[in-house]
């Protein structure tokens, strides 16, 4: 089902944001501890991430597991960040194991994740859903998975003007009008994030102070006693870093 997070708050490296801490993401592929379908990810990983001052999103992703990558690291103590998406995938029954598979995907200034599966993706519901989507937003979708179509579909709603919350609040009703489906949903522009939970696991951890901070994860990245769970069927919104709010959909 993946594992995901976003953080939002002072530019710090990427090791030290994901790798060092001691739940970070090597930990979530290899024993996840919220995850349902069992504890590995082994089906690649990704992260995309929001140099200081630019709002152009940079990506590293790959169909290796990312225990098994050895360029990473290096990348990720040389590299500063503001504010990031990552994620680490277990594909669905169906789905290739292929990197345009692998979140984040990215269009203009946003990065997005699925955290969960469409269920009938493959027998009719993703074309219903496809059929929805404006022709350039289909345009763009490189591979076949149910994530791809709903960032698009959330994509459309964005380009409409409608805030990055009410669009992924959009995208799961379109979904949910015609299946079910696990729909956690994670996006950012590098100045704001919103999520969803839904009938999957998320946490969220603020800072406050002189630099305040967001994180938003399928579960904590460690023992911290201020992650808070996000009831189920929520849908979570960051206007900046520190000042997060969560609300029922």
């Amino acid at each position: 089902m993946c594992r995901h997070v976003a953080y939002l708050g002072p530019p710090r490296t990427i090791a030290s944001l994901l790798l060092a801490p001691p739940h970070g993401l090597v930990e979530l592929a290899q024993a996840a501890r919220h995850q349902d379908s069992g504890t590995k990810n082994p089906d690649g990983f990704g992260v995309g991430w929001y140099a200081p001052g630019d709002g152009t999103p940079r990506r590293y992703r790959t169909a290796c597991a990312i225990w098994d990558d050895a360029a990473f690291p290096g990348l990720a103590a040389r590299t500063t960040a503001g504010a990031l998406l990552a994620a680490v995938r277990l594909a669905s029954p169906g789905a290739p194991v292929e990197v345009s598979g692998n979140a984040p995907f990215v269009a203009g200034p946003w990065l997005f994740s699925l955290n969960g599966v469409v269920h009938g993706h493959f027998d009719g519901v993703g074309a219903a859903l496809r059929a929805v989507v404006s022709p350039r937003r289909a345009a763009a979708i490189e591979g076949v998975t149910d994530s791809e179509v709903l960032f698009a579909l959330a994509l459309d709603r964005l380009d409409a003007g409608v805030p990055p919350g009410a669009a992924l609040a959009a995208t799961v009703a379109a979904v949910t009008a015609r299946t079910t489906g696990r729909l956690n949903l994670l996006l950012t522009d590098g100045t704001r994030i919103a999520a969803t939970a839904w009938e999957n696991s998320l946490f969220t951890r603020t800072t406050a102070g002189p630099e305040p901070s967001t994180w938003v994860a399928s579960e904590p990245l460690d023992d911290d006693p201020g992650w808070a769970r996000v009831p189920d069927r929520s849908l979570v919104e960051v206007a900046a870093p520190g000042q997060c709010t969560v609300r029922p959909l």
